[in-house]
């Protein structure tokens, strides 16, 4: 077998800076600039979008606090946050900074991204003819003008672009709606995991292994969540596998001794481009229609959709749906020292619902808890 010294683990689909980056090339950069200002302007209200562009004038000097040898000046402009830093990041550190952008806009004359926006400017032919390494995955080509065909060399390039979609530069309607079924899109699918790998020492028993419903829970609450994910798994602890006897699979956990935290950060090391419905298996008056609810109300474009728990009104992290970019969060708040989901929810731009019969909320953890909710089940 072939010696490896890294864990080979499932990467999520990142570009140099985030999920969903695009690069405009081809053209001026005050009209690339012109048309991300537009696209920006007409998405910001449902999509958090990042621009990326450099500087181009020629001055040297470094600004501010950078200039007496500072590594780094935040300033808080009130409206705004302005960070300069004097250091040379790379694709790792721009990952963090754009974690959360849904749509992240690029000036490819300066930068790489993972998608591409070609632009057939003849003003600007030999700038993208240097740039052809650049073009892996072109989703659109505009037409600076109707009567320029696309460049020979490009043809040659790109085989299959004659089955790109071309619309005109001037075509903001267009460019538009093909901007709006791209991030459709881009939603992620959505997985299921039901949380039973607890030690039930409260309750004395396996709550996973409690028959609510004429089955143990853990496979009532998977049976819920099957019809609404792509795949549906149980979490549990590390060898803990075969005792579940389950139709469903096992994924157990990776991140050891961290209790639900860990069962969510190892199904997203399983998945890390799946969002993941995240239910516990210790509530007995669940049902489908709350988890409809909680489906119709998603908001993949926030960190989690989570309902405000009716008994204390915090944010309830174990029926939660958990979007990728909440992984490289959870994981940033391991690294301080915390291992609280909720706290993370609390922490961070996840969408909060109120239940429509909360006390489908209920969980059990206690055998007199559990004697007061049998008496109306």
């Amino acid at each position: 077998m072939k010696h490896s010294k890294h864990t080979a683990l499932a990467r999520p689909a990142l570009g140099r800076f985030g999920r969903n980056e695009w690069a405009i090339v081809g053209t001026h950069c005050s009209a690339i600039r012109h048309l991300s200002g537009q696209l920006i302007a007409a998405l910001n209200d449902r999509f958090r979008c990042a621009y990326v562009d450099a500087d181009h004038s020629e001055e040297t000097v470094l600004p501010g606090m950078l200039a007496s040898g500072a590594r780094a000046e935040y300033t808080d402009a009130i409206g705004s946050h302005r960070l300069q830093v004097h250091a040379d990041w790379n694709q790792h550190q721009f990952r963090q900074v754009f974690n959360e952008a849904d749509l992240i806009l690029v000036n490819g004359n300066h930068h790489q991204a993972a998608r591409q926006i070609v632009v057939i400017d003849p003003a600007k032919e030999n700038s993208l003819r240097k740039r052809l390494a650049q073009l892996s995955d072109v989703r659109l080509i505009l037409l600076a003008d109707k009567a320029v065909p696309p460049f020979g060399f490009l043809a040659e390039a790109i085989p299959n672009w004659h089955d790109i979609p071309q619309l005109l530069l001037s075509d903001t309607t267009g460019i538009l709606a093909f901007f709006e079924e791209a991030m459709q899109q881009s939603i992620p699918l959505l997985n299921g995991l039901v949380l039973a790998g607890g030690h039930s020492l409260r309750m004395g028993r396996d709550k996973g292994a409690m028959d609510w419903h004429g089955k143990p829970q853990r496979e009532y609450v998977a049976d819920l969540l099957a019809p609404l994910c792509a795949e549906t798994f149980i979490s549990c602890r590390a060898g803990q596998e075969t005792a579940l006897q389950s139709a469903y699979p096992a994924l157990p956990d990776t991140f050891a001794d961290l209790g639900p935290y860990g069962a969510i950060l190892s199904a997203f090391r399983h998945a890390p481009d799946r969002a993941w419905l995240v239910v516990a298996c210790d509530l007995p008056l669940l049902d489908a229609a709350t988890l409809d609810f909680l489906l119709n109300n998603r908001r993949p474009l926030h960190t989690a959709t989570a309902f405000e728990s009716p008994f204390d009104q915090m944010p309830e992290p174990l029926i939660t749906i958990w979007e990728p970019k909440s992984y490289a969060v959870l994981l940033s708040f391991l690294a301080q020292g915390y291992s609280c989901p909720r706290k993370v929810l609390l922490n961070s731009d996840a969408q909060i619902l109120k239940a429509e019969s909360p006390e489908k909320l209920t969980n059990v953890n206690t055998p007199e808890e559990a004697a007061q909710i049998r008496t109306g089940v």
